[in-house]
């Protein structure tokens, strides 16, 4: 059974830095890819933005909007994938959650609310 586990959100100033964090167990982390998506606030399940995947091949990809600032990157040692999250903006407001996926079947995680205030 896949079990995930998020952590590193929480308020922070315009401009300042968080890293995310994903864990998971229950499977080989290395042969599975990783994303991260997010729910801003007044926006339903359904409108998960996708924000940032890599692959089990080490392939990057990102949404425009945070292409520069965000860097995903994963230790299968620690079966860890990280978000470093960079120059945050306001409209990064969101809960942030790890979903992970191989061959069309993945799990989520339950989230970890990141909050861009000053």
């Amino acid at each position: 059974q896949v079990r995930i586990e998020e952590s590193g959100g929480g308020l922070i100033q315009p401009g300042g830095s968080l890293r995310l964090s994903c864990v998971a167990s229950g499977i080989i982390f290395s042969t599975w890819n990783v994303a991260w998506y997010r729910q801003a606030p007044g926006k339903q399940r359904e409108q998960r933005e996708l924000v940032a995947q890599i692959l089990s091949t080490g392939g990057r990809s990102y949404v425009d909007s945070v292409e520069g600032r965000f860097t995903i990157s994963r230790d299968n040692t620690k079966k860890t994938v990280y978000l470093q999250m960079d120059n945050l903006k306001p409209e990064d407001t969101a809960n942030y959650y790890c979903y992970i996926y191989i061959k069309g079947v993945g799990s989520w995680g339950q989230g970890t609310q990141v909050t861009v205030s000053s």
